[in-house]
């Protein structure tokens, strides 16, 4: 188990490549949630996440053999850049395995690091068991994404940033895909402070919670979700031993949820994070864990590095379970002028129209019927509930779609 002495040993060789990112008080999510939030900006870090941290630390410590060998890692895009760019600045040749279907702009980031990269599998596991394949085929070194003393201690030099910036914290709240991040941090800060350490994972990646009960690491079938930085199956041996020991509390969250959280902080702080780094927000938002009001927590937003097709159905999930977007189904007598009845009843009720679809072919509905589908721009969701009720005053049927 890593111990407090590691992630100190760690900090000279992360310096080398990774900067300290700011801690900033955050008077929107303050007010909130009674809390008093305070965001460590990881997601500002080089690549974007965290992961530099772990495997410049990694790298370093290789010997002069490994380092000739070259490595080879598996990851869902994060921990790809990252050991891309800790290679490339100690001179290592490094190859990536990344999952078919990682976002691109993390592909084309890895390799943009100078990495190589291959594609294999549906997730981070396949994908794993691929570069495990190159580690004995070539006898690089594999740089495990979480599972590994010193990346977890690498990782763990953001739990001495926050002591540092804010020796009155209280809480500290991490992301759990693998469990590296967590067990570096808590090393880190329950090794300086007396602070609470809370873990979230997103609901359909969810595997501490379960392994924690079941007192050994238990594997998921497979993931689901938005905040494709923790989409694991299973934490690691390693990892799991530190959460058991040092992480207070394990919660989940939903992915309606994650994007609430992304798209709370664009429009409010104007940052911009990747689902797994709005995790911990979505958590204190969501009041997951207790808090008392005017405690001292800190959210850790591990990452940026969202996929622009991600973001907007991010967006638009999160703008629905605000009452800001409402797609809904209506059928129309085919007649001149009833779809621009519909229209104007929208508009008098402050209802913009983002898009309109027009079926007169389905086989649902009436000869003499069109059906619609309507993008609307709602203004909460005491708006939607009164334009629901306006729709069905006037005659129409509605489905809500979304």
């Amino acid at each position: 188990m890593i111990e407090l002495e590691d992630v100190m040993a760690a900090r000279e060789c992360v310096a080398e490549t990774a900067r300290e990112t700011p801690l900033e008080r955050s008077r929107t999510f303050s007010e909130r949630t009674g809390a008093d939030v305070r965001l460590k900006m990881e997601h500002l870090q080089r690549t974007g996440a965290f992961k530099i941290r772990g495997a410049t630390n990694k790298i370093a410590r290789l010997s002069e053999a490994e380092r000739e060998s070259g490595v080879v890692a598996a990851s869902a895009g994060n921990h790809a850049q990252g050991v891309a760019l800790a290679a490339t600045r100690a001179g290592v040749d490094a190859t990536i395995v990344m999952p078919e279907y990682a976002p691109i702009s993390k592909i084309d980031a890895t390799r943009s690091y100078g990495a190589e990269v291959e594609l294999h599998g549906i997730d981070y596991d396949a994908a794993a068991e691929r570069a495990h394949e190159i580690e004995r085929e070539s006898g690089r070194t594999f740089v495990h994404a979480f599972d590994d003393p010193a990346v977890m201690a690498g990782q763990g030099t953001i739990g001495l940033e926050i002591v540092e910036q804010c020796p009155e914290v209280e809480t500290v709240v991490v992301p759990i895909g693998g469990g590296g991040l967590i067990a570096g941090i808590s090393t880190a800060v329950t090794g300086l402070t007396d602070a609470r350490v809370i873990g979230v994972q997103a609901e359909g990646a969810a595997s501490a919670a379960r392994s924690l009960e079941a007192g050994e690491v238990v594997a998921r079938d497979s993931v689901d979700t938005i905040a494709d930085g923790i989409a694991t199956r299973k934490i690691g041996e390693s990892t799991f031993e530190v959460i058991r020991e040092r992480v207070d509390e394990v919660v989940t969250v939903s992915d309606a949820e994650i994007a609430n959280a992304v798209t709370s902080l664009l429009e409010r702080s104007k940052t911009l994070v990747e689902g797994a780094g709005a995790v911990p927000l979505a958590a204190v938002i969501e009041r997951r864990f207790g808090y008392d009001d005017g405690e001292t927590v800190v959210p850790t937003l591990c990452g940026g590095n969202i996929d622009l097709n991600v973001l907007t159905t991010v967006i638009t999930r999160g703008l629905v379970e605000r009452g800001r977007f409402l797609r809904i189904k209506t059928v129309l007598k085919d007649r001149p002028g009833a779809l621009e009845e519909l229209v104007e009843l929208l508009s008098a009720h402050r209802t913009n129209i983002h898009a309109i679809e027009h079926d007169r072919a389905s086989k649902d509905i009436a000869m003499n019927a069109a059906e619609v589908e309507l993008d609307l721009e709602t203004r909460g969701h005491d708006h939607v509930t009164e334009l629901l009720g306006v729709l069905e005053e006037h005659g129409y049927r509605v489905d809500v779609l979304s």
